[in-house]
């Protein structure tokens, strides 16, 4: 077969949506990311009968009986430590995708699901509310790495003009957990006291269907090229996931990345903070995704605050600020829960990419640590008034994305890492002039 030459008019390499792009999409989100939102929203409607459990235990065992700010403070610790295992998850994303790979490290994760469901299900059996906490700080682990390294798999399988739908389907799975969640823990269903534990340990189940599968699918192609030099394994790994097109156009264009990295190291979290031309990507996006869900959740966040308000006048309202409620998921899933991670996955070189996952990761858990464990203070003090908050935050975001963020659609790694090059040589540049004195030579600065 003859090789064709990528050049500035033919570097369009697009790709076909497969049965088996569209099942491992599915299958890695299923298993995974769906299980990040389960456990964002399981833990809120046992909440009455976990606090009671940790009193009659204390009671019973210690002799003790505490106050309700003890209970309050043991039930955020108890939501938050999940954040604190995603934090730990994240920061061993670089290491462990670099060395197991993207799906490799998926595969292998799915054990500490089985610990954390586990000790989560027998917790009321065996009478240690330390179980509860020890479950959902190990399920955190597994989130922490998985919410990274899907979207990063999922990016570098996906041919360019499929990138922005696959990376939704971890999104749409996220909301998807979290309505699942909502909806069993009903009272209905299994939001009774004696189900909770069943309630808080289901994750085990699609993380069991995820294992028998996944391990069926090949490795991240980019992965095995660039990282391995397996070019065998990323022509076998491409014709698997495109089935037709045009796959020596990408093998070319995976090889010029890859002559691109070749003197250029894999950089730690530490380098990836200190090198300048990173803060540069910063500038890029997927703009109307982002923009119209922090928008519209920030839209809904201050109808909760007036409807809530103002139920008691006007009983209507409370229809109103269920369908804020909604609302603020629908517009989650619109793109704050895939879109970031996507967004990493384009704008970052192979080289940088899991360090960027790591930094990236670890701000998201950091931030649902403190709304984790703040918020039932907050609500506390502040009533339905504590969602004006989280309605500026979201504007600040939104103007932010306006402002700041253009559009990636439709480019290659490379075409995007040679844009952030030719930003940089313009930004050195004109350093480079500032720096000049009137007589059009370097001045002191650059003697130095």
């Amino acid at each position: 077969m003859a090789e064709e030459l990528i050049t500035e008019n033919n570097a369009k390499i697009s790709g076909h949506l497969t049965g088996s792009l569209l099942a491992v999409a599915f299958l890695a989100s299923f298993g995974s990311s769906m299980l990040y939102g389960y456990n964002l929203a399981v833990i809120n409607s046992p909440a009455k009968y976990i606090k009671e459990f940790y009193n009659q235990t204390l009671f019973n065992y210690q002799d003790w009986t505490p106050n309700q700010h003890y209970l309050t403070i043991l039930y955020s610790l108890t939501v938050s430590i999940f954040a604190i295992g995603g934090m730990i998850g994240a920061l061993l994303v670089g290491r462990l995708a670099t060395k197991y790979g993207r799906k490799g490290i998926l595969v292998r994760s799915t054990i500490l699901v089985f610990i954390g469901g586990a000790l989560m299900g027998f917790s009321r059996w065996s009478r240690k509310p330390s179980m509860v906490i020890a479950g959902r700080f190990i399920t955190g682990v597994h989130s922490g790495i998985s919410l990274s390294v899907v979207p990063m798999y999922l990016g570098e399988i996906a041919p360019k003009n499929l990138r922005g739908f696959l990376g939704l389907i971890p999104s749409i799975h996220i909301c998807l957990g979290v309505f699942i969640a909502q909806v069993l823990g009903l009272s209905e269903l299994l939001g009774k006291e004696e189900y909770w534990p069943l309630l808080l340990s289901l994750v085990m189940f699609p993380t069991m269907i995820q294992l028998m599968l996944l391990p069926w699918f090949p490795e991240s192609p980019r992965y095995l090229m660039i990282e391995k030099g397996d070019v065998p394994a990323t022509v076998a790994a491409l014709k698997w996931f495109r089935k037709k097109g045009n796959i020596q156009a990408e093998v070319d264009e995976m090889q010029e990345e890859q002559r691109s990295l070749s003197s250029i190291k894999t950089l730690s979290v530490s380098r990836l903070l200190m090198d300048r031309s990173c803060f540069t990507i910063e500038r890029l996006g997927r703009r109307p995704l982002i923009i119209g869900g922090f928008l519209f959740m920030g839209f809904c966040c201050a109808g909760i605050t007036v409807s809530v308000t103002y139920q008691a006048q006007l009983s209507l309202l409370s229809y109103v600020s269920v369908g804020c409620v909604v609302g603020i998921i629908a517009g989650f899933c619109i793109g704050p829960a895939g879109v970031p991670f996507l967004i990493t996955a384009e704008l970052f070189k192979q080289s940088h990419r899991p360090s960027a996952y790591t930094v990236a990761g670890c701000l998201n858990w950091l931030s649902n640590f403190i709304i984790g464990f703040v918020f039932p203070f907050l609500e506390e003090a502040t009533g339905p008034f504590c969602y004006l908050i989280f309605c500026a935050i979201c504007w600040g975001v939104a103007i932010y994305a306006i402002l700041i963020i253009p559009e990636t659609k439709n480019k290659t790694f490379l075409e995007i890492s040679q844009m952030f090059a030719a930003k940089k040589d313009v930004l050195d540049d004109n350093m480079k002039l500032a720096l000049m004195n009137g007589y059009g030579t370097l001045g002191i600065h650059d003697e130095k």
